[in-house]
């Protein structure tokens, strides 16, 4: 689809969108791997006064993301693992752009709310939960919000579908009563703390 045809379905929304302060989130997979496209539609939205979210998981180049500063209302900015090796090991990239990136959009005063899969033996662990809460206590009150993503394994079929190996295939589901206690943990620091989003 071109931008404009997406934009002739966004408008068929628009009374939902006025009546409920809502708007458009550019989610995947990462949007940011098809900038060009997100820039020219987040602009669209501007232009037509639709809010706009990002959802992005940071590792874009600076110049990439400061072209979306000035259409951009909201950021959905996931965090996964603190510790560069365990990044590298299990997403195949360096967390220090993704890192650096979170700190530029709040100096940028940017809205900003973190979403944190929560992954049994993986991101659940003590040791990242801990670094987690120490990178995100500096960055406050400019990040108040958390959204714990409970783990689920929904797109199994797909991995099935496309022969894709699936690393998490033995990994268990997670509910929103298995992470009460570390929304209280986030809780008990002052941040606005959401099971799902």
């Amino acid at each position: 689809m071109t931008v404009d045809e997406v934009m002739t379905e966004v408008e068929k929304d628009r009374l939902f969108f006025d009546e409920s302060s809502g708007g458009v989130t550019l989610s995947g997979g990462e949007p940011m791997l098809q900038a060009g496209f997100a820039i020219e539609l987040l602009q669209k939205l501007k232009e037509k006064d639709i809010h706009a979210a990002l959802d992005t998981c940071g590792f874009v180049r600076r110049e990439v993301l400061d072209a979306t500063l000035p259409f951009t209302d909201l950021y959905l900015f996931d965090l996964k693992l603190m510790n560069e090796h365990e990044h590298l090991e299990y997403t195949g990239v360096s967390n220090t752009l993704i890192q650096q990136n979170l700190i530029y959009l709040t100096d940028q005063h940017k809205q900003v709310i973190i979403r944190f899969p929560v992954i049994p033996g993986i991101t659940d662990t003590r040791k990242n939960i801990d670094l987690l809460k120490e990178f995100l206590i500096k960055l406050q009150p400019r990040i108040s919000k958390i959204c714990l993503l409970p783990y689920h394994s929904l797109g199994k079929s797909k991995y099935e579908r496309l022969k894709i190996e699936n690393k998490l295939k033995n990994v268990e589901d997670l509910t929103a009563d298995d992470l009460q206690p570390l929304k209280q943990e986030f809780d008990e620091l002052h941040f606005e703390v959401i099971i799902g989003g």
